[in-house]
């Protein structure tokens, strides 16, 4: 046997007997977190944002966003910056513009996005902002970051 072929034989039977890479998920019942993932590190600063998107008036006039345009928009434009996930709650929202005798009475949209604190990220959430706004026309997008805990 040529000497190539017996080491290739002893490399393939040594890398044979490897441990398979620990699973990111805790085996420990006791334990509610998510083990060993260096792709959410413990020590990373990370943020909450929430963004507030106005999907038109509750009394049913023009400007309504559709649920299909909706999910446009999330596909389009969230997931394909946050593909990590990220939540979406159906709100009530009020809001009076200056001058205005009274509040516009909205359903809105919610986004919550756990992320690390990083210019990238950053960007992005500014970026889903302004393709709302462009879709929709609306004057702005609410957003709302602060530090959070975060355990997964």
């Amino acid at each position: 046997m040529p000497k190539s072929l017996v080491v290739a034989a002893l490399f393939l039977a040594i890398a044979g007997c490897a441990t398979p890479p620990a699973s990111v998920h805790t085996k420990d019942p006791a334990s509610s977190t998510l083990q060993g993932d260096p792709t959410r590190p413990a020590q990373a600063q990370w943020i909450r944002t929430e963004l507030y998107f106005s999907v038109g008036p509750l009394e049913g006039k023009e400007g309504v966003v559709s649920p299909a345009r909706w999910r446009e928009f999330l596909d389009q434009e969230v997931t394909s910056r946050f593909p990590d996930g990220f939540s979406v709650f159906d709100a009530y929202g009020q809001w009076r513009d200056h001058g205005a005798k009274e509040p516009e009475r909205l359903a809105t949209k919610v986004i919550v996005i756990l992320h690390e604190n990083t210019a990238k990220h950053d960007a992005d959430i500014e970026a889903i902002r302004l393709a709302f706004k462009r879709i929709t026309g609306d004057l702005s997008v609410l957003r709302l970051s602060q530090p959070a805990v975060v355990s997964f």
